[in-house]
């Protein structure tokens, strides 16, 4: 799953690419798609009807991200609310040009747009957005109003944006003191700092020199500041460069993200560690893969 700094770049992207332009048609061949964001989903026809006959015509103003979520501003004050999970992609095909992807590969999007997976379509002034997604985990969601939005209250649990002034050092220290579970698990929690998965929690907690593993109330104060510190300063870093490509994760312009190259820990199960010479160590931590150094991380 992309984390914030592949999902920001990719917001960038879409912004460039759809925003001023007008829905002239909309099409839904997967109804669950847009009928919610569980699990376990069923096709609501109700709400099938109203994202197609509520966004034909609109026009997007903007394209705005909160964590791993992305958020399609429209015209009459209407939203849609995206996120794209284990498989999502968006892909955009100017009427004039060549086409643009981002997000997970799907190889028949190189040669054959729409295809199979091409699950949801919006015909544009100039060109074609479409939501494709193998596994359908994905979802976009239509709100007819900003206020309508805001009373779901779909962010009401996330915590702070890592790069936001919210998430200061005395707000981080005073969270995690009560947090008895593994650092990792807390921090891929999205309820402290948002955005940040296995990816950056791998590369964050190897800076700080902190294992994954210790519970997040036995860090000392040194400790905390030194692993705010290096998730802002990776956020950042991997945001400047286009994020991590791995697995082929590629952006709107179907470029690849640098970060993969700056991984310390993360895809490296087997490797010496960068800063010891000692052999990393693999686990799993809530499913996930975790590498990390057992003689640097204490």
């Amino acid at each position: 799953m992309p984390e914030l700094p592949e999902v920001e770049n990719l917001r960038r992207g879409l912004e460039r690419s759809v925003v001023g332009q007008k829905i002239k048609k909309v099409i839904v061949h997967k109804p669950k798609l847009v009928s919610g964001k569980g699990t376990i989903r069923s096709a609501n026809k109700k709400k099938v009807q109203e994202f197609i006959v509520g966004l034909t015509g609109e026009t997007f103003i903007s394209i705005e991200r909160r964590a791993k979520n992305l958020l399609f501003k429209l015209s009459g004050d209407k939203l849609i609310l995206a996120h794209l999970k284990m498989s999502g992609q968006f892909a955009y095909e100017p009427t004039k040009g060549k086409k643009r992807m981002g997000g997970h590969p799907i190889e028949l999007s190189e040669n054959s747009l729409p295809n199979k997976h091409s699950h949801i379509i919006f015909e544009l002034t100039g060109g074609t957005l479409y939501y494709n997604d193998i596994r359908m985990f994905g979802y976009a969601l239509y709100f007819p109003s900003s206020s309508k939005f805001e009373k779901e209250n779909h962010f009401g649990e996330y915590g702070a944006e890592p790069f936001s002034a919210e998430f200061s050092l005395s707000y981080f220290s005073k969270a995690l003191k009560n947090k008895k579970s593994k650092i990792k698990s807390v921090l891929m929690g999205q309820d402290i700092v948002t955005g940040v998965g296995n990816i950056y929690a791998d590369e964050s907690l190897f800076e700080a020199r902190i294992s994954p593993v210790r519970s997040a109330d036995s860090l000392t104060k040194e400790e905390i500041k030194k692993l705010h510190k290096a998730i802002v300063r990776i956020m950042k870093k991997a945001t400047e460069v286009g994020g991590s490509s791995v697995a082929t994760y590629r952006l709107i312009d179907k470029s690849k993200g640098n970060y993969a190259r700056e991984h310390k820990v993360y895809g490296k199960s087997g490797k010496m560690c960068v800063r010891c010479g000692k052999p990393l160590k693999t686990i799993q931590i809530q499913s996930r893969t975790t590498v990390f150094c057992p003689n640097c991380q204490v």
